[in-house]
């Protein structure tokens, strides 16, 4: 099996001079290469040993093969940034690493349930070593004893400082070295690496299969954006027109009336109300005679 050239340790000279992605670029830029016809010679070039490498992220071949391919359809939406980049498949592979290493994986349920392991037992160790590590230790020994990067190069790619990353290897490899110790040697170290990763046969979709699903991905989420802002605009617009151009105190609702003394049963008169009711009866019914002025 061929093998990417971001497989194997770069010798001194070779850490020197350009990176062969660069080459590739040029290479492309020389015949004026379509751009889909860059995007399928960058993903030729890469993806096969990117999956591999992201394997030994993970420990779940699945999702390997999925982080590579969402790198590549994110790197196909963005070609025009991509394709100007100095590293091209340095920028695919870090979308990659991120993609792989998302805490978010654990809420998936196909994602739960644990993978088979390689057959090998000493793959079986390996891999149960690197998997025990810190993410960020982890893709730290894969970058450079994996891959292959320098120092400065896995520190920018990781987003740490070089004394940073330095100290992350080192405490990587001697974890690793602790449960594996035929690895102690860095040279064993990406030796063994590169067999676990060539051990799994992972192979990734197709050029045009990506370029497809990656644009029918950003054709959904560019209908979902436009319909989600006409509802929001929507719903703006009827609350405007139905919404009260003036303040309107609710009505309280009804309440019992508490404390009101029952009405008093009819009874006999008392001797002051008899007296009372014939002195109303013998009086004049219309009141006083009204005075009228006199005329002179």
């Amino acid at each position: 099996m061929t093998e990417c050239p971001a497989d194997r340790p770069p010798s001194p000279k070779e850490r020197r001079r350009p990176r062969d992605t660069r080459a590739l670029t040029r290479t492309q830029e020389a015949h004026a290469l379509t751009p889909a016809q860059a995007f399928d010679a960058l993903y030729a070039f890469c993806a096969p040993a990117l999956v591999r490498q992201t394997y030994l992220l993970t420990g779940r071949r699945e999702l390997a093969r999925e982080a590579v391919e969402r790198a590549f359809q994110i790197a196909w939406q963005r070609w025009p940034e991509v394709a100007r980049d100095r590293d091209p498949a340095g920028w695919v592979r870090s979308l990659a690493y991120e993609c792989a290493l998302s805490p978010w994986h654990r809420f998936r349920p196909r994602h739960r349930s644990p993978e088979p392991l390689p057959a090998d037992p000493a793959d079986r160790t390996l891999l149960h070593a690197l998997l025990q590590l810190p993410p960020s230790y982890r893709r730290t020994l894969v970058l450079y004893d994996g891959v292959g990067l320098d120092l400065p190069e896995t520190a920018a790619e990781t987003e740490a400082s070089t004394p940073a990353a330095a100290n992350r290897l080192t405490h990587a490899r001697a974890a690793v070295a602790a449960r594996v110790p035929e690895v102690a040697d860095p040279a064993a170290l990406h030796r063994r690496l590169t067999e676990l990763a060539a051990a799994e046969h992972l192979r990734p979709a197709k050029p045009p299969t990506v370029r497809t699903c990656g644009e029918r991905r950003s054709l959904f989420w560019t209908r979902a954006a436009i319909a989600f802002t006409v509802t929001i605009v929507g719903a703006t617009t009827l609350t405007l027109r139905t919404a009260p151009t003036h303040y309107v105190a609710p009505i309280a609702p009804a309440q019992a009336v508490q404390g009101v003394p029952p009405p008093p049963a009819l009874g006999p008169l008392s001797r002051e109300e008899l007296a009372l009711r014939t002195k109303l009866h013998g009086s004049e019914a219309n009141g006083p005679d009204r005075l009228v002025p006199a005329a002179r």
